[in-house]
């Protein structure tokens, strides 16, 4: 689908809408679709097209600039050098010959690494660098680490106006133009940030910062709707990756012949007991989205996972290596479980999570069917995560 559409005289979205994507990067489902947005701005003097789309879209954004009437394009701003934003970039190149790539200096490494684009077609920008389309100025803010190491922003000054790229976006195939439906968009930005933003929070604080002086009436990031109302997703970035965590626990786990299950049963009712909000995820079939949505705010994880060749069960460990690379600000973490006949599912998982820095709570794993003394020890984890919360100022209940 095409986004041809004016946002302000002389300045048009002119990308596509992926309403059957259901994957990316081979990895992030994408149960709402997404589009790859790509805007033109025509200055007086001169025009600029702001990031590309995806190579699998590259005739619905060349279809849209020959609506509009464009002969000439002047600057091919490249915000991120991702393929889903990069992948037209060398049909653009070859239609509007004239045009030249303006990006940071590792951009410009990546476009030739990953497109082969010609060095000669490139111009690298400094930070906080402008450059005037005639009637309208484009400044450009290095934005490191957010969630590539040569993004960068573009702000059009007069129209006060912020190009974010994948910074502030969310994967939704919708044909509105602007956010309309609020929390259906929190919730697409949300998973959004947990799958791609979580692990550059500091980083993201960092530009958050570097954007709160600027005057904001839209802004346009590259995936899913444009905001029009910006407090609505900067005070969502400011919560998401602050330091504040949740009075919650995050239990991901599976259950091989029942063990397990009985032991998470009675754990989750034991939270529950002491005002505990409980997220629980079976990953015998997981959306990892959700997962990674659930740890943006939870204070502690419990890992449950029966005993495989003496380790924790192999969808277990994915589960643990996601936790590891997403980064969340989770505060405590523990393990329960079962075995057969011996196990250091334990030694294992723990050595898994060196990126978290959490204090481990003392592990519940039972030998066979839990009986009365695992649920005693059950309760009390639970018991020392109500005061271990409690202690942080977290507790609500």
């Amino acid at each position: 689908m095409s986004l041809r559409r004016e946002l302000k005289p002389h300045i048009y979205s002119v990308g596509a809408v992926d309403w059957d994507r259901r994957l990316f990067d081979e990895l992030i489902p994408l149960p709402d679709g997404t589009s790859y947005n790509s805007y033109l701005i025509k200055g007086s003097e001169k025009t600029a097209l702001i990031d590309t789309v995806d190579a699998t879209m590259t005739d619905v954004l060349v279809r849209n600039l020959e609506d509009l009437g464009i002969k000439e394009i002047d600057y091919v701003i490249a915000n991120h050098a991702e393929q889903d934003h990069s992948g037209s970039l060398a049909a653009i190149l070859g239609i509007y010959p004239r045009a030249r790539v303006l990006c940071t200096q590792k951009c410009k490494d990546m476009l030739m690494d990953l497109l082969l684009i010609h060095q000669d077609k490139i111009i690298t920008v400094g930070d906080k660098e402008v450059i005037s389309l005639g009637d309208k100025t484009l400044e450009f803010i290095h934005a490191s680490w957010v969630h590539w190491p040569e993004t960068m922003l573009t702000y059009l000054k007069e129209d006060r106006m912020l190009f974010t790229c994948d910074f502030l976006g969310s994967h939704l195939a919708t044909s509105d133009l602007y956010v309309t439906d609020e929390a259906t968009v929190y919730e697409a930005a949300k998973r959004y940030y947990a799958e791609i933003m979580m692990p550059f929070r500091i980083a993201i604080r960092t530009n958050l910062h570097r954007i709160m002086n600027l005057e904001l009436n839209i802004i346009a990031p590259s995936h899913g709707p444009i905001h029009n109302k910006p407090e609505f997703i900067l005070n969502a970035y400011r919560d998401w990756a602050s330091d504040d965590v949740k009075n919650e626990v995050v239990i991901p786990y599976i259950s091989m012949h029942g063990s397990t299950k009985k032991m998470v049963d009675y754990f989750v009712d034991a939270l529950i007991e002491r005002g505990i909000t409980v997220k629980q995820f079976n990953l015998s079939e997981l959306d990892i989205g959700k997962l990674a949505m659930a740890f943006v705010d939870a204070a502690t994880v419990v890992i449950g996972s029966p005993t495989v060749l003496v380790g924790p069960h192999p969808k277990v460990v994915y589960a643990t290596y996601l936790a590891n690379a997403l980064r969340p600000k989770l505060r405590f973490a523990s393990i329960i479980g079962s075995y057969g006949w011996g196990s250091r599912m334990v030694e294992q998982i723990s050595g898994m999570i060196p990126n978290l820095k959490v204090e481990l709570l003392e592990p519940v794993v039972v030998k066979g069917v839990p009986g009365e003394e695992a649920f005693k020890a059950l309760d009390r984890l639970a018991d020392e995560i109500e005061n271990k919360h409690k202690e942080q100022g977290i507790f609500n209940g």
